[in-house]
């Protein structure tokens, strides 16, 4: 999969506005689900696995990459991964998109 950095071209967009990175990357099958695993600390790679049952070494691997090389995610020993400063501030970020999505599920019933 190609590399995803702002000033490049992302999926679904070729000006390479970071907003456009940014979806791409979490867009992709699992990251977001990642994310939101690390909300509450570190975990393992197996624990990671564990926790998105489906989820297979090689994609895992590949998305965790992706992640790191984003500094949304760190790997520490012995805990694992976890998120970066960025990265709670992105998950922070993403909170008023949940209220969003729980209104929009009412409506939608």
């Amino acid at each position: 999969m190609a590399r995803v950095r702002p000033g490049l071209p992302a999926r679904g967009s070729k000006s390479g506005r970071p907003i456009m990175a940014l979806l791409d990357l979490l867009g992709r099958r699992w990251a977001l689900r990642l994310v939101w695993e690390l909300r509450e600390g570190s975990q393992t790679f197996r624990a990671l696995q564990e926790r998105c049952s489906g989820l297979s070494p090689t994609v895992l691997n590949r998305r965790l990459s992706e992640l790191r090389e984003a500094g949304i995610i760190a790997r520490g020993e012995p805990t694992g991964y976890a998120l970066t400063a960025e990265g709670s501030e992105l998950l922070a970020a993403l909170t008023p998109l949940r209220g969003w999505a729980e209104r929009w599920a009412r409506r939608s019933s």
